[in-house]
């Protein structure tokens, strides 16, 4: 057989795409593919399934996991393209045959719907997503009384969290709230009970949730007949994005091939950055001693998507990981331009350099498009929206919904919106439903009842409190007053918002710590304006759409640049990269820095952002960062140290540099004035 759709792999390439073929069975021993970013781990993976079909492989005895159906669509596609080039007519009959491709998570919906009646699962189960499962854990919570506990428990999404956590790492429940969520540790009695209790209603009901998926797939494989039946179907199982599976994965897998024939996963142990999904590195580092001998290592590192000093910077800052599988990337794409390493002054600074490169790069024909603004949370691009916004470019964000449109955000505004107009319905409805005891009913009959008067503010403060809300509705209707007032002065008074809303953003939100962030920036982009309607009246004609990674292109615009969080940007690749906020604090995150795992998570966080770049790369670090709670001529600020994870050792792979470029004029002119006092020597001769 012709093996010309070969010739334009590399090397290693085509070791990977070969190995095991051609021993008869085609079922070689288990093989782990290190692939590099920008190394052609796609292409390489589909060319292996193509291979093993046009070798006479069955297609109906390979299973292909991929991370999402799109994947697993864009692959079979490539693997029918392949084979076209050698069956020719034959090639649609066997891709089609390829049915056992898809997420994890899919394939075990199909197998558990296929094996019901042999482990006790009515085979019409329903599926729940993570908004049904917590809907349905909260039922369960209220029916517990865990709702009404004198101190606060758990929401119903932290809960679910808990759950999922637990689950997918394989870990006891006391270990998980004391590694994840130690403010929930007192709980552990209760949320012992709830989730036994969930797992009695979902069987109640006949659902399974998203992780019982899983875990139900690794319970029916710890029966060894069943076990070896369901493995005994694949004669090749073949893994993508291994670093991003868990322990729960892990097991299937081991539990499918225990001897790792016919086994091969492919993955990259420097891009593993899901640890908050229960995803963890170990995986693909311990693969090959859970095979030991038998398991074969093939390093793709040439690198087809970035220029040479890019790679060199890249492989300086993942060389001092800890521990990684020995890899150093590069390519044939040379150049002169090395990646810049700009500090800055503060985030205003950062927003406006960051605009000038992006417009300076389309006026030398780089499209908008092409280039990308990645950062390592998402608030962190608050500054650089409202930048964008205001020099009318488009742009897209990608990793949650834009700055403005967070919820957390949209509550904050709908205060100060319902404080200048106490007949805004939107607002007021909006707001009133964050208070526990108000639901729909009673926010409407509220703003019903004061919409006819002429001081709605000094009606509402009349109305007897709802039923339940207790002191939340007298600290509601004072925080509007204080508002509409005005006393507080402006930009003080989103300050008076945001100290009412945080008590309710903790009680609503899991992630209330960093939505704080968020409602601190959006506070220090206030100061920007001179007063709140002018702030409400230019956000509001003028804002920032949301948009979602699922969605086509949301702008009339026909060009828009990029921006997307770091996770969000994993697979993407653009002409020109700037990753914002270098510093610690930052990146790292210093919320990622409580053990040597969180830091080691970190730096590949970075070394991921730095490998999307294929020929420009801009690092950034402010130097400062101001202090929330001030009015706008406050100069409270903190320095800020560029991120550990390019130390002094790196700066050599780096052009570095200041913005904006200080003007020689003032230097020149001390060189030419005569000398009166030479201050400095004098200084020096003191101590002589």
């Amino acid at each position: 057989m012709s093996a010309a759709y070969l010739e334009k792999l590399n090397e290693r390439q085509r070791s990977a795409v070969e190995h095991g073929v051609g021993t008869g069975v085609h079922t070689g021993g288990p093989l782990l593919v290190i692939a590099g970013a920008g190394s052609g781990k796609t292409n390489t993976l589909a060319h292996r399934v193509a291979h093993l079909i046009v070798n006479g492989a069955d297609p109906r005895r390979i299973l292909l996991m991929t991370f999402s159906r799109r994947a697993a669509a864009e692959m079979g596609r490539r693997v029918e393209r392949i084979c076209a080039q050698v069956l020719g007519g034959k090639a649609g009959t066997l891709s089609d045959a390829l049915a056992w491709a898809g997420t994890f998570h899919g394939i075990g919906a199909r197998l558990l719907r296929e094996h019901a009646s042999e482990i006790g699962v009515d085979p019409d189960f329903t599926i729940h997503d993570r908004e049904d499962s917590a809907d349905l854990i909260n039922i369960v919570r209220h029916e517990l009384g865990l709702s009404k506990t004198e101190s606060r428990f758990p929401t119903k999404a932290t809960c679910l969290a808990i759950y999922s956590r637990a689950v997918n790492s394989e870990r006891p429940l006391d270990e998980v709230l004391r590694d994840n969520f130690p403010w929930c540790s007192a709980w552990e009695k209760q949320l012992r009970e709830l989730f036994g209790a969930y797992v009695e209603a979902k069987q109640a009901q006949n659902v399974l949730d998203y992780d019982d998926l899983l875990l139900y797939w690794a319970q029916m494989m710890g029966d060894g007949a069943l076990a070896e039946e369901v493995g005994g179907r694949y004669d090749h199982v073949l893994v993508d994005e291994y670093q991003d599976t868990n322990r729960l994965q892990a097991s299937i897998l081991l539990a499918l091939k225990p001897n790792g024939r016919g086994l091969t996963v492919v993955g990259d142990d420097a891009q593993s950055i899901y640890s908050f999904r229960a995803a963890t590195v170990r995986n693909i580092l311990d693969f090959p001693a859970t095979f030991t001998p038998a398991a074969e290592i093939i390093t793709l590192d040439r690198n087809y998507r970035s220029t040479q000093p890019i790679l060199a910077a890249a492989n300086g800052v993942i060389e001092l990981a800890r521990e990684r599988f020995t890899k150093n990337l590069w390519t044939e794409r040379e150049s002169a331009e090395r990646p810049r390493l700009v500090t800055v002054r503060d985030e205003a600074d950062q927003a406006n350099y960051v605009v000038e490169q992006v417009l300076q790069n389309r006026e030398c024909g780089m499209l908008l498009k092409q280039q990308a603004v990645l950062f390592r949370t998402s608030h962190h691009s608050g500054p650089l929206e409202v930048e964008l916004t205001r020099r009318n470019i488009p742009f897209v964000k990608f990793g949650g919904l834009k700055f403005l449109d967070s919820a957390h955000v949209k509550d904050v505004l709908a205060a100060l919106r319902f404080a200048q107009n106490p007949r805004d319905r939107v607002a007021g409805f909006r707001l009133m439903q964050l208070l526990p005891g108000v639901g729909p009913q009673t926010a409407g009959r509220v703003l019903d009842a004061i919409a006819a008067e002429p001081e709605p503010l000094t009606a509402l403060s009349e109305i007897p409190a709802p039923p339940r809300s207790g002191d939340h509705w007298t600290s509601f209707v004072d925080m509007l007053h204080i508002l509409r007032s005005g006393r507080s002065g402006w930009p003080s008074e989103i300050s008076t918002a945001r100290s009412w809303y945080e008590p309710h953003l903790e009680r609503i939100h899991e992630d209330a710590e960093m939505r704080k962030a968020d409602l601190l920036q959006l506070e220090q982009i206030a100061t920007g304006y001179p007063s709140r309607e002018r702030f409400l009246t230019e956000l509001t004609l003028d804002p920032p759409d949301a948009t979602s990674d699922q969605a086509g292109a949301p702008l009339l615009d026909e060009d828009y640049l990029i921006l997307s969080t770091i996770h969000s940007a994993k697979g993407q690749e653009w002409k020109s990269v700037f990753v914002l906020n270098c510093v610690d604090g930052c990146i790292p995150s210093d919320l990622g820095v409580g053990s040597t795992a969180e830091v080691e998570e970190e730096r590949r966080l970075l070394y991921v952002a730095m490998t999307r770049a294929k020929d420009s790369l801009n690092l950034i670090t402010p130097q400062r960062f101001f202090t929330h709670g001030q009015n706008a001529q406050g100069d409270r600020h903190v320095y800020a140290s560029r991120s550990r994870f390019i130390p002094a050792t790196l700066l050599q792979f780096f052009e570095c540099s200041a913005w904006p470029v200080a003007a020689p004029a003032a230097a020149d002119r001390r060189d030419a004035q005569q000398l009166r006092v030479d201050v400095r020597a004098r200084m020096r001769g003191m101590w002589r």
